[in-house]
């Protein structure tokens, strides 16, 4: 508890120093009228009651901190509708995904419309297979809705934050954890994360929890197996920096067999 304290300080001085003008360029960003009009819309479906601060922001999307009408923390993401190089860097995750064969030509909301609704199934196969991932609650245009991860609207660090709090044996725990569910994912979801890293890894009530599973492919997908290889190489590059581990090949042997499926 007393390290968590220390997380939520960390974060909340953080959160204050946002100059006003920033704030208001933030704003001006993600809350378009359209935007705006699908929140209310979630609003009267009863999905969300409050929309609360910034939690977490990119470059292609900012995080917030929700409240449901029973009370419960969301986290509701809002990808950005103006994002120039938004159409690049998910292109290699979408052509040859079985899923997603009629992708919107030339409409970079559309585009954007179905990059939300492939993170929410994603996380919904995710979830429904078992792995550690925010529950899917719904989606609507460029907005996710999940379950909030954190506690009081601080979320729950990221690996690569946490990881300076944490003793080697809680290190070592959080490794085989994450080798588990990188294995649930493939075997049993069918998925690979594609962009697995210390980044999209939180830490909280000691487990690993997987975040940021938009460009996540189906083991159908041409370029499953090498971002299969990326997201196992990341992982072990990352905790063999703090640990002694097994060698790659090892992590390789426990994933790699069910992609012949």
């Amino acid at each position: 508890m007393r390290r968590k304290a220390r997380w939520f300080k960390r974060f909340r001085s953080e959160a204050e120093r946002i100059k006003d003008s920033d704030m208001f360029e933030i704003v001006e960003e993600v809350f378009d009228s359209i935007t705006l009009n699908l929140i209310y819309k979630l609003e009267s479906r009863g999905v969300i009651r409050e929309l609360k601060g910034a939690i977490s922001s990119g470059k292609e999307a900012r995080v917030y901190w929700a409240k449901g009408w029973d009370g419960s923390d969301l986290a509701v993401k809002i990808y950005l509708v103006e994002t120039t190089d938004f159409r690049k860097g998910i292109k290699k995750y979408i052509e040859g995904d079985p899923r997603f064969e009629r992708m919107p030509e030339g409409n970079l909301r559309k585009l954007i419309y179905e990059w939300a609704r492939k993170e929410y199934r994603n996380l919904k196969r995710m979830y429904e297979a078992g792995v550690r991932v925010p529950k899917p609650i719904a989606f609507l245009g460029n907005i996710l809705v999940m379950e909030f991860i954190g506690e009081n609207g601080y979320r729950a660090p990221l690996l690569v934050e946490a990881v300076g709090e944490l003793e080697a044996e809680e290190l070592e725990r959080l490794y085989l954890d994450i080798r588990e569910q990188v294995k649930i994912m493939v075997c049993k979801a069918m998925l690979v994360h594609a962009d697995l890293s210390e980044y999209n890894v939180m830490v909280w009530e000691e487990k690993s929890w997987i975040i940021d599973v938009s460009q996540a492919v189906d083991l159908g997908h041409p370029r499953a197996r090498e971002f299969l290889e990326r997201d196992l190489a990341n992982i072990h590059s990352f905790f063999s920096e703090h640990l002694d581990i097994e060698p790659l090949d090892s992590l390789r042997g426990e994933v790699m067999p069910c992609m012949r499926v």
